[in-house]
C-alpha cells in the first residue's frame, strides 16, 4: 500500500515537472519568434541602404 502510494506520487511529480518544462520551452520559442519578427521587420520600416530613393534638390 505504501509502495503503491509512493509510486503514484513519483509519477505525479514527474508529470508536473514535465508539463512545467514543456510550458517553459513553448514560451521561450514564442519569445524568440517575436524577437526574430521584430528584428527582420525593422529593416522594412527603417531601410539602411537602398531602401528609399534620394530626392535631388537644386
Amino acid at each position: 500500500m505504501v509502495r503503491t502510494k509512493l509510486i503514484l506520487i513519483t509519477i505525479a511529480t514527474i508529470l508536473t515537472i514535465d508539463r512545467a518544462g514543456i510550458w517553459f520551452i513553448i514560451s521561450e520559442k514564442q519569445t524568440a519568434l517575436e524577437r526574430r519578427a521584430k528584428f527582420y521587420g525593422s529593416s522594412k520600416e527603417y531601410p539602411t541602404s537602398g531602401g528609399q530613393k534620394m530626392k535631388v534638390e537644386w
